[in-house]
């Protein structure tokens, strides 16, 4: 196993979107580790003085262009011997702070709300990477819980470029709270070596991200990435030690849900003795329905189902 290290800066991000004909800037084994930097934010959601601004973030400004409106990523890292119809397994072994700021905002026309506010409005939060808090201009201090919003593979070559807004089969913008350290994101490969992004630091975000945003900000992750040939997996989903996570997207919530629970059937059928009318039962017993967010277009939703709720295969 080997331990790479992805910097970031103009030659290993692209902005704002993700495409099949991107060339890799990292090449690994199954099973390699790789710590990866990134940024986040475009010039107007820069701090005033007295905070630390990572300086690849001004030259990302100044000499990267954003293709589409979307998100800063780094990457892509191929995986050797990955081929469409394989999974990436991404292991996400430690996330940290890589800046004492985040920022959030309100704009009209977005959000959950995208009717409620004629004007927009930012603020940025102070974050400690110390104690781990967040500390809103109001003074209350938020606990912080950083994880990547995007992760994602490169999408089905006839997609073309796609903005890294709205997620889909390839991952991306998922925006799942859930994807900490200990976690495992299985992504399906749509093309040769798989092709991993990240990016969309953030600090903290609760279920829904209503306003549009979480306390966005600069983190640098360690994963560890699988390769599984053979998995037949077609759609993300995730894993901690304690629950299943399957997920739904898609322009429509109930539509999602719908989605995101047929995946959960589909999966403790394949694993374990029970019938879909009993899986279904159990998943109104035990499992639950979360909003994942309500913001990006195709909106989400995960089901979290408790692996003590299964029975032995």
């Amino acid at each position: 196993m080997t331990h790479h290290h992805l910097n970031c800066n103009t030659d290993t991000i692209h902005w704002g979107w993700f495409d099949a004909t991107l060339k890799p800037i990292l090449t690994i084994d199954s099973g390699d580790r790789v710590t990866v930097d990134t940024v986040s934010g475009g010039p107007a959601s820069l701090p005033g003085p007295g905070y630390h601004v990572p300086p690849e973030l001004l030259q990302i400004h100044e000499k990267s262009p954003r293709r589409l409106p979307g998100h800063i990523l780094t990457g892509p890292i191929a995986v050797r011997g990955a081929m469409p119809g394989d999974v990436l397994e991404v292991r996400i072994m430690d996330i940290q702070l890589r800046q004492d700021w985040g920022y959030t905002f309100i704009r009209p026309l977005a959000g959950a709300l995208p009717n409620d506010f004629a004007t927009g409005e930012q603020m940025i939060v102070a974050l400690d990477r110390e104690r781990r808090l967040g500390r809103l201009p109001w003074g209350t201090e938020l606990p912080l819980r950083p994880f990547f919003g995007v992760m994602g593979v490169a999408p089905p070559p006839a997609w073309g470029s796609i903005s890294s807004i709205q997620p889909r089969a390839h991952g991306g913008n998922l925006d799942n709270k859930e994807l900490i350290p200990g976690a495992r994101l299985f992504l399906p490969v749509f093309n040769e070596g798989g092709l991993l992004s990240m990016g969309d630091g953030h600090a903290v975000q609760g279920d829904g991200e209503v306003c549009t945003t979480a306390i966005e900000t600069a983190l640098q992750g360690t994963v560890e990435v699988v390769l599984h040939k053979g998995m037949g997996l077609d759609y993300p989903r995730a894993e901690t030690d304690t629950h299943l996570i399957s997920m739904g997207m898609d322009p429509d919530l109930d539509d999602a849900a719908s989605a995101a629970l047929r995946r959960m059937i589909d999966w403790i059928t394949s694993t374990t003795p029970l019938s879909r009318h009993q899986a279904f039962m159990l998943m109104s017993l035990a499992a639950d329905v979360r909003v994942t967010q309500l913001v990006n277009e195709h909106k989400g939703i995960h089901v979290m189902l408790p692996r003590s709720a299964l029975p032995d295969a």
